[in-house]
């Protein structure tokens, strides 16, 4: 059984959840809603509790896809979705905190999960033109209103955090984190640990690279993000899979995977970090829910750490207008 972890405020989940961005959004591919329902389901089989969506994924589908496979469970399971985006016509045109779309963003986002209170309501992206305090107080405003239950930040800076945590305290901030990122470490963390608030990592896999799967000859779809991200160039895949072999050399130490050693280090990091690693297959969802049992002692994480500083990591994250979001 998967134990679970407290994030900020008290909120206890699955140590290790479910990103369910790539079931309709990102990566080239729609999914049916039958294979989809049936791995969510699974996951709540295997104990995760933690459920990630937004309503920016697809738009709109992705939460409403969440919001009927998980109806069943819904006092079982804790479902974070997020606002922050300005959509028109079925598209994502810029950003919007403003409170009176954060407002707009919580009616709609809860009858699409079919839910009587959002569990987490993450800020997806800080917007520069409103006051992370003016999207604090609304949040709050929800929170007391008993529409939403927890507050989150995403890819937020520390001086965002701490305006933010004043008005509304913070829950959980969300950012990617891992072997492949590892910049939260610098000014995030600390600063996390000292507010009392939760870590979840997206793309605790690297966006997939860590599972040694993804090498310099892979091709992604048209419609895959990694197509527009730097640090997937054929270039920069080739120069950067110096991490992968050495994930793979623990991996063969430990007589495991190369994702569960890449999960097992972000979950040895901190005991409030949070992973919610994505996928659409059953099997990797279970080969995720495995690193639970792989066990990095303190001097395997010192060997990675040593091996990691002659490791130059090369190419941006994000495509150049996503880079432009990131609040630092």
């Amino acid at each position: 059984m998967i134990n679970k972890r407290k994030l900020g405020q008290g909120l206890e989940v699955s140590e290790i959840g479910l990103g369910c961005m790539g079931m309709s959004f990102g990566y080239g591919e729609v999914h049916d809603i039958k294979p989809m329902t049936e791995l969510m389901h699974k996951a709540v089989d295997l104990g995760i509790t933690f459920f990630d969506t937004a309503e920016v994924y697809g738009p709109y589908i992705n939460e409403e896809l969440v919001g009927q496979a998980l109806k069943p469970f819904k006092n079982e399971v804790v479902i974070a979705t997020k606002f922050g985006f300005d959509i028109q016509d079925g598209k994502s045109v810029g950003l919007n905190s403003r409170p009176e779309q954060i407002r707009k963003v919580a009616e709609a986002s809860l009858k699409r999960l079919q839910v009587d209170a959002i569990d987490l309501f993450y800020q997806h992206r800080v917007d520069p033109q409103v006051p992370i305090e003016d999207v604090a107080g609304a949040v709050k405003d929800l929170i007391q209103e008993g529409k939403v239950k927890h507050f989150g930040l995403s890819e937020a800076g520390v001086e965002t955090i701490r305006r933010a945590h004043a008005v509304q305290p913070i829950t959980a901030l969300q950012s990617e984190y891992s072997l492949f990122w590892r910049e939260p470490e610098q000014q995030i963390l600390p600063t996390l640990e000292e507010l009392g608030i939760g870590f979840v990592p997206f793309s605790p896999l690297g966006k997939g690279f860590l599972t040694g799967k993804i090498d310099s000859s892979t091709t992604f779809g048209q419609n895959d993000f990694r197509t527009t991200v730097p640090r997937f160039s054929e270039e920069n895949l080739k120069r950067n899979s110096v991490l992968v072999d050495l994930v793979k050399q623990f991996a063969m130490e430990k007589n495991c995977e190369p994702s569960q050693i890449a999960l097992a280090w972000v979950l040895a990091q901190k005991n409030w970090i949070v992973p919610i690693p994505g996928t659409t297959k059953i099997n990797r969802l279970q080969e995720n829910v495995g690193a639970l049992n792989v066990s990095l002692s303190t001097d395997d994480l010192k060997k990675i750490n040593d091996a990691m500083s002659n490791i130059e990591i090369v190419g941006e994250r994000y495509s150049p207008s996503s880079q432009k979001m990131i609040n630092r």
